[in-house]
């Protein structure tokens, strides 16, 4: 990457803008997006280590579309594991479905429908699909009466070996939107839509070594961290992310180096990420004391509080930028962690140099992520989000802990407790945001005449922007 014209100072990802240069690229669909950060994951996306951002639905979708979620630190070890072997066990390419029996209510079918994208639940009945229920079928109809009683029996059935082309034209055919994919055995493996299918043709899943669904899962620098390392390792974590706030401190150091010895001895292979960071000093450090990939971003999420609270951080383009090159330094590469609000800042994320780029409140407004469904009142549905250093994570990290330890802990706080995280009416499901992320990276890519992010990394032009340089790239939703 280089700059069309000098910085004089830190910049965000606002303040830049990417220049096209001349380019070979002759479709979004050429370019190659698998990571750079060692992974390599179809997708250069991972999803944050949130609470109200990665559950075991968040890690499903994300590892089937290409990505990584990364599971919380402050989950009990034992739920971690749990979560673990489901993704794991989970379907490559099709959506696993949300099922109820035929004798469920339909309040409660309904109550479940949110916590997919698809829109569909499924009726099973001795472990067989014998029909489905949507909103729409639930439309006037007693909450107390059972699904049975409304549900559609006609389904579309394919075979696991159907191509997606496949799929999608049997659908068509049949003027559905929803398929089911059985075993030989007449069980269930999962569900698409002809959305999905679609999906399926253009994302590859990100998969370990013996085929199944990646998953991460983070660890803090607090209690017995090498223990919990053992544990996520043994239950097939395909990697381990150190977090805390500040990540360039002796403890965290210290916890690294043990984390580190730990994974030599059980997994050789599983990548270590820590943070976090914003300097090269900081970074350097990390990879010293044994993490393959610094996170890096102090401040710029949007449930964080951190630098109006402290002065501490840095604009995130600057960070990504200064890290990212003193890890390639090393063989190393970075995760941009913060800051990402539309897809042009996941694009500028990349050209900086990032491996790929972390995303959390941005997915917090999603049907997979864990929350319940909450509909404000003027209708809008919405999720609650909260940061990971706020009053509200810090209660949960300290359950175990005295009353008056927690009380004290609770004084102290650097992010919001409680934010509504609005689901985008066009843009629902966690797939939607990464069709819609995607396609702009892609974009971004042929702009720069680049195939594949090592190229873009090194191609992009990179210029500095006013305010009002910014607002003028703003489309308008209504006339002037």
């Amino acid at each position: 990457m280089r700059f069309l014209n000098q910085p004089q100072h830190d910049l965000t990802y606002n303040d830049v803008f990417m220049v096209p240069s001349r380019s070979q690229v002759t479709s979004r669909l050429d370019v190659d997006l698998t990571s750079t950060d060692g992974l390599g994951t179809p997708l250069p996306l991972v999803a944050a280590n949130m609470t109200a951002v990665s559950g075991r639905r968040m890690a499903e979708t994300m590892a089937r579309s290409g990505g990584v979620a990364i599971i919380p630190q402050d989950i009990p070890t034992d739920v971690v594991a749990e979560t673990i072997g489901k993704v794991k066990g989970s379907h490559t390419v099709f959506d696993t479905p949300v099922t109820v029996t035929p004798g469920t209510t339909v309040g409660e079918a309904i109550s479940l429908l949110p916590k997919r994208g698809h829109g569909v639940v499924l009726v099973v009945e001795d472990g067989l699909p014998v029909g489905t229920v949507t909103e729409a079928d639930a439309q006037g109809v007693d909450r107390f009466a059972q699904v049975r009683t409304i549900m559609g029996g006609e389904l579309v059935k394919v075979s696991p070996t159907d191509s997606p082309r496949e799929i999608f034209d049997q659908l068509s055919a049949a003027h559905d939107d929803y398929a089911i994919a059985l075993g030989d055995d007449g069980r269930l493996l999962g569900v698409m839509t002809r959305k999905g299918a679609l999906r399926a043709a253009i994302y590859a899943p990100a998969l370990d070594a013996d085929g199944r669904l990646k998953i991460g899962t983070a660890v803090g620098i607090n209690g017995d961290v090498p223990a919990r390392a053992e544990a996520l390792l043994a239950a097939g974590s395909d990697v381990l992310v150190v977090d805390t706030a500040h990540g360039h401190q002796d403890k965290m150091i210290n916890v690294l180096e043990a984390v580190r010895d730990v994974r030599d001895k059980l997994a050789p292979g599983v990548p270590i990420v820590a943070g976090n960071v914003v300097t090269a000093d900081g970074t350097r450090e990390l990879i010293d004391a044994g993490a393959d990939v610094i996170k890096v971003g102090v401040g710029p999420g949007a449930m964080c509080t951190t630098r109006m609270q402290t002065g501490v951080g840095r604009p995130q383009f600057s960070a990504v930028l200064e890290c990212s090159a003193a890890a390639r330094e090393l063989g190393k590469a970075v995760w941009a962690d913060g800051g990402v609000r539309h897809p042009r800042d996941v694009a500028l994320a990349l050209a900086a140099g990032a491996g790929s780029v972390m995303i959390g409140s941005w997915f917090a407004g999603t049907h997979e992520s864990p929350g319940n469904l909450m509909v404000a009142a003027d209708g809008r549905p919405y999720k609650e989000s909260f940061g990971m250093a706020s009053a509200r994570a810090v209660r949960n990290r300290t359950r175990d802990s005295s009353g008056f330890e927690r009380a004290r802990a609770g004084l102290f706080e650097e992010g919001i407790s409680s934010s509504r995280m609005y689901l985008d009416a066009e843009r629902p499901g966690v797939q939607d945001l990464l069709d819609f992320i995607t396609s702009g990276v892609r974009s971004s890519c042929t702009y720069a005449g680049a195939a594949n992010l090592p190229e873009f990394a090194e191609r992009a032009v990179i210029g500095i922007q006013s305010t009002s340089g910014y607002d003028e790239g703003r489309p308008l939703h209504a006339s002037w």
